[in-house]
């Protein structure tokens, strides 16, 4: 990681469960995590305190992943935060949509430690071990 100051990272997920593996992984590769139950607790949390990436549910009640995205887009620009959408939509056409709305990486769930790595990896948000 860049920096001497932690990552942060905000996983924005309706599943309790989902929340807490994400952290316990997000934790033990440096990164402070913070949490939100739709995208609409997202949108207020980047707003008091923007993540360096968000870890993104697409399929949410209240606001779903793809508006969260497209309203953090509007309202904070290209870049920031850097978002990878994670879900279980696998049609490429959903992929497609989600990388136009402005997603920088796409994970598919089930997701393990190594796969979340190699994801925070291409964006730049950790060091290649293997480099």
């Amino acid at each position: 990681m860049t920096g001497e100051s932690p990552a942060t990272c905000l996983v924005v997920d309706d599943s309790r469960t989902v929340r807490k593996a994400a952290r316990r992984i997000l934790e033990k590769l440096g990164f402070t995590v913070a949490e939100a139950g739709d995208g609409a607790e997202a949108l207020t949390a980047c707003r008091s305190s923007m993540p360096q990436v968000v870890l993104l549910d697409w399929n949410m009640p209240v606001m779903d992943g793809l508006e969260f995205l497209r309203a953090a887009r509007a309202g904070f620009g290209p870049d920031h935060p850097i978002v990878v959408l994670c879900t279980t939509e696998a049609a490429m056409e959903k992929i497609v949509e989600a990388l136009g709305a402005g997603a920088q990486e796409y994970v598919m769930k089930p997701f393990d430690e190594g796969i979340l790595r190699d994801k925070f990896v291409q964006v730049g948000l950790l060091r290649d071990e293997a480099a």
